[in-house]
């Protein structure tokens, strides 16, 4: 699943709103990410978004193969584009959306 794919089921999973209807289309960007920022924990772009950015060795020891392959293939497809620094902002980004969720 692609990182669209999951936008459009969390979407539908959350709010019950199909990013293909007619209203979607009509949505101004302002509503696009306030809706976005406020999608739930619980949501497929959440979790994937979580398994993404865990280290904490504990956590990572129980991961399931699937989890380790989304978090295996989303570290190598971005290990060589980032600066340790680009990566320290976005997980603290990360962090502020879902603390604030």
């Amino acid at each position: 699943m692609d990182d669209f794919d999951l936008i459009v089921s969390s979407f539908k999973s959350e709010y019950g709103v199909s990013i293909y209807s007619e209203d979607f289309k009509k949505m101004t960007w302002a509503e696009f990410s306030s809706l976005l920022c406020g999608l739930g924990a619980d949501t497929p772009l959440a979790r994937t978004a979580q398994i993404r950015l865990e280290n904490n060795e504990n956590v990572l020891k129980n991961f399931t193969s699937s989890q380790h392959k989304i978090r295996n293939k989303w570290r190598s497809r971005t290990a060589n584009k980032r600066t340790q620094t680009d990566i320290n902002t976005a997980l603290h980004d990360f962090e502020m959306i879902f603390a604030n969720m």
